[in-house]
Order: structure tokens, then C-alpha cells, then sequence
């Protein structure tokens, strides 16, 4: 909703890294290791794209034709979260590395295409 007012902005800095997966990806790679024989074990469920907070706020800019004016400074989201702000300044550059050596290949691996495919 934020973004969609053009109010939104980067969190903190903006360089933390934020893995993504689209719901359509995320439902599809379930199925595809419930399906393909031969796999067990761990499996990350993301995009093969990571991208960091200031890129899904352009992104999200664009997508939604809205200015990304008003970044969130890391003090006020710490004063205002508390502890869970470090879910939103953390940064976890994961990828599917298994996922996609094991064949599956992503609908929407770019995050623009993901926003536009949650909206």
C-alpha cells in the first residue's frame, strides 16, 4: 500500500540482500521435488536473482509507475520494530543451486517479474 500511495522507500541502508520467489515459482518447485524421483534433502526455494533492498525498491517503483522517495533510516525501524528489525536490515544472499540442478526452471526468476505477477 505504501508503494502503491508513493510513499515507499528503501529500508536502512538499502544494501541488504533480499531473496525472493514468486507464489506461482514457490508452488511449482513443491510440486516439481514432489514429483521428481531421486531427491532428498535440503532445497532453497527462491529466485536464482537475489537482489538487495534499494533493487526491489526500484523495482517495486517501477512496476508500480510510483516515486520511491522515502527511505526508512535503520535507527527508526530499530525504534519501532525493536528486534524484529533485523528481519527487515538483515540480508541472506541465498540460491537454489540444487533446485535448478535438478532441472526445475523458474517462471519469474527477475524480481520484476515476481512483483507483477503477486499483483
Amino acid at each position: 500500500p505504501l508503494f502503491r500511495a508513493g510513499a515507499g522507500g528503501r529500508m536502512g541502508d538499502g544494501r541488504q540482500y533480499w531473496s525472493f520467489v514468486a507464489l506461482h515459482d514457490e508452488v511449482a518447485a513443491i510440486r516439481h521435488l514432489i514429483e521428481t524421483d531421486g531427491l532428498s534433502g535440503p532445497f532453497n526455494i527462491t529466485a536464482p536473482h537475489p537482489v538487495t533492498n534499494r533493487e526491489i525498491t526500484a523495482a517495486m517503483g517501477r512496476v508500480l509507475h510510483r516515486p520511491t522517495l522515502f527511505p526508512v533510516p535503520a535507527a527508526v525501524l530499530r525504534t519501532v520494530l525493536g528486534e524484529m528489525a533485523g528481519d527487515v536490515l538483515g540480508s541472506a544472499r541465498v540460491l537454489p543451486t540444487r533446485l535448478l540442478e535438478s532441472g526445475f526452471r523458474f517462471a519469474f526468476p527477475e524480481i520484476d517479474g515476481a512483483i507483477r505477477a503477486a499483483l
